[in-house]
């Protein structure tokens, strides 16, 4: 954003914005630190027999992997989508 004020002499002031809130800031951080840790909660509570049946580690490594792709395209458009939407204060 410019402000041209002739009357002080100032021109071309501007204001510096950055492009997203911090990722700790978001609802889409917490919701993915929840749902990792509840997969992995799960997948220790739950009896992986010897027949396979079950909920087991690699799985839910996978799980959580997804939830992380997940994550990061969801930060990706955010940071795609928004431009100057939080002041920053340097």
């Amino acid at each position: 954003m410019t402000n041209n004020n002739s009357s002080n002499g100032r021109t071309g002031v501007s204001r510096v914005f950055t492009e997203t809130k911090a990722a700790f800031k978001t609802t889409e951080f917490w919701v993915f630190v929840v749902v990792s840790v509840a997969i992995l909660i799960a997948a220790a509570v739950t009896d992986n027999g010897e027949d396979g049946q079950g909920f087991g580690a690699a799985q839910a490594w996978s799980y959580v992997a997804l939830v992380s792709v997940g994550y990061m395209i969801s930060r990706g458009l955010a940071k795609a989508g928004t431009k100057g939407r939080e002041r920053d204060n340097d």
